[in-house]
């Protein structure tokens, strides 16, 4: 008899284990991936909210988020967007930053079910009109569906004239259509690039800039008028300086700041002071 009950309390804890399993499962949230890369650092925001820092590698709730990017370097400009993510795939986001947004590039690659199990694509740029090819092969222009394509990664190559190529690695996932949206950087021309290193002699020896106001809470100062050149130091906001030089494109100031350092700065976050301005400060 005591036997007999043992056996029924066995087997009533072992309902209650598989039904708490149960729920537990129905419970669980669904949950997407997200992975959101660029070429420098900059503050991840969703929905208005700083999460991170790039590189940033999470899961969320699906569904649409607002996504901003905030490079921590001062000179270039933040990006926004609006993604929608998918239960159980990672939505994979990259952007390269440039001195502006039409030097600047990047792509988003996200999914949708479809009915069946062949994998699709379809690539859209902007740029439109942009040669498409799918594992050395040309394909068409964008925008540009394409069918029935193998699971596994595949290299994809958009390029237009004017503008630099575009080479992306995505994986083809059966059921799902994979939507590559990618934005291309403008080419320097030959002579924009000669001038961004070239400096002009007629600056003021008395001239100043101020420094504005920044995503950042600052604005970092360079050794040459580049964004890929080495950082000598910081200024922030509502700061004055020395103006020596300004490039010939207008992008970049000389300035002379801490102990007599001098330094470049994007003339984007800062304003040259005329006299009669400064007069009235004084």
């Amino acid at each position: 008899m005591q036997r007999k009950w043992f056996l029924v309390f066995g087997i009533v804890l072992m309902l209650v284990g598989v039904g708490g399993f149960l729920l537990r499962s129905k419970l669980k949230p669904a949950q997407a991936g997200v992975l959101i890369e660029s070429n420098s650092q900059a503050g991840v925001f969703i929905d208005g909210e700083q999460v991170g820092t790039t590189p940033y590698d999470a899961v969320r709730k699906p569904g649409e988020i607002t996504l901003k990017l905030v490079p921590a370097s001062g000179s270039s400009i933040p990006w926004d967007t609006k993604i929608t993510l998918i239960e159980g795939i990672k939505t994979v986001v990259r952007r390269d930053f440039g001195e502006s947004d039409s030097l600047s590039s990047g792509e988003v690659l996200s999914f949708e079910k479809i009915t069946g199990e062949l994998a699709s694509m379809a690539i859209v740029s902007n740029p439109g009109s942009a040669q498409v090819m799918v594992d050395g092969e040309v394909r068409g222009y964008t925008p540009l569906p394409v069918d029935a394509l193998t699971e596994g990664y595949h290299k994809i190559l958009i390029s237009r004239s004017g503008y630099k190529d575009r080479e992306i690695s995505a994986k083809a996932i059966p059921g799902y259509k994979l939507t590559v949206f990618s934005t291309l950087a403008q080419e320097d021309s030959p002579s924009e690039a000669s001038q961004s290193a070239e400096t002009s002699d007629s600056t003021n020896s008395n001239s100043q800039v101020e420094i504005l106001d920044t995503p950042t809470g600052f604005l970092r100062v360079r050794k040459e008028p580049s964004t890929a050149a080495s950082e000598s130091g910081k200024v922030k906001p509502q700061e004055k300086y020395t103006l020596l030089e300004e490039s010939k494109d207008g992008k970049w100031y000389k300035i002379e700041f801490t102990d007599g350092e001098e330094g470049w700065i994007s003339s984007q976050y800062a304003k040259k002071l005329d006299s009669s301005s400064e007069e009235k400060d004084q």
